[in-house]
């Protein structure tokens, strides 16, 4: 098919569609690599701890859930490859998938294997690391991350620029659609920052609005990648219902306001103002570094995220 025949094509599927055009018209005749962008599921400490590259933190019991419903939803969508990033949450996430896949390449004992790729590992938070969100907010860097994100080195000797996370991110996604082909379907298990980083390339966004897209834990995230340009077929995917993406109902008056998904999330109110100000309101879903806990229901008997 030529181009101008595909064009005439994309156009008529728009005319007749009441000028929406289905987006598999407007992918006219690309071979086409598709990604499924996972985050890992939760910890005891999603929401509250920025993570970065601890070593050591599994899933809990919410976690293993959250994977074990994703890889039942995957049904037996041949994957050409799962991929994770080193850290163990991730580890732990896709290895549930592999070992629920009715099919593909396996390794001895019948688990399709889980390739790690240390460039899809978290963002180097330096210094940040292991420290509290509601006390890292207190931090005049967290203002510059909120508003100014392509220009943040975070600090210490270990800290990275966010620039330089997105740029290992998409490199190495591209390697693999190239290692593995066009029409392959291949899953990625990684973190919070470098999905919606990932996902703003794949946008055409400048970095500095990468906070507009929200990856809450175990959420899927659909690209396919052609030969001109990429396409984003769905972002954030938790399955339930649509309430589920609505805020939560206000508090009482008198009582601290849930944390909505983003840092914190913890049920407080967020840090100081400044001295001698009202405190802040919890940190909201605009204010995500390393992405937040999500709107998964708390571990039964209560409990902070």
């Amino acid at each position: 098919m030529s181009g101008a025949t595909a064009s005439r094509r994309a156009w008529s599927a728009t005319r007749g569609s009441g000028g929406v055009a289905d987006p598999s018209d407007l992918e006219g005749t690309d071979r086409l690599t598709t990604v499924l962008l996972v985050r890992h599921g939760l910890t005891a400490v999603t929401g509250k701890i920025l993570l970065g590259w601890t070593p050591g933190v599994s899933l809990d019991e919410r976690g293993r859930r959250q994977a074990s419903d994703l890889a039942g939803r995957l049904g037996d969508i041949p994957l050409a490859a799962i991929v994770s990033s080193p850290l163990e949450r991730c580890r732990e996430t896709a290895g549930t998938i592999a070992a629920r896949r009715p099919d593909g390449p396996t390794a001895p004992g019948g688990v399709q294997p889980v390739a790690v790729d240390e460039r899809f590992g978290e963002c180097r938070y330096g210094d940040w690391t292991g420290q509290e969100l509601a006390v890292l907010a207190k931090d005049p860097l967290w203002a510059v991350v909120q508003s100014h994100p392509s220009a943040v080195v975070f600090p210490g000797p270990e800290g990275e620029a966010l620039r330089d996370t997105q740029a290992r991110g998409v490199t190495a996604v591209r390697e693999w659609n190239d290692r593995l082909g066009p029409d392959a379907t291949w899953l990625l298990c990684s973190h919070g920052d470098v999905i919606r980083t990932i996902v703003a390339d794949a946008l055409g966004m400048h970095l500095d609005m990468y906070h507009r897209i929200t990856v809450d834990p175990c959420s899927l995230t659909v690209i396919r990648y052609g030969e001109r340009r990429p396409f984003v077929r769905r972002i954030n995917d938790i399955g339930g219902d649509v309430a589920e993406l609505l805020p939560p109902p206000p508090k009482p008056e008198g009582e601290a306001a849930a944390g909505d998904g983003g840092d914190g999330g913890d049920g407080a109110a967020g840090p100081p103002a400044g001295d001698g100000a009202a405190p802040r309101p919890a940190l909201s879903p605009d204010e995500v570094v390393g992405g937040g806990a999500g709107s998964y229901p708390p571990p039964a008997g209560g409990g902070a995220v």
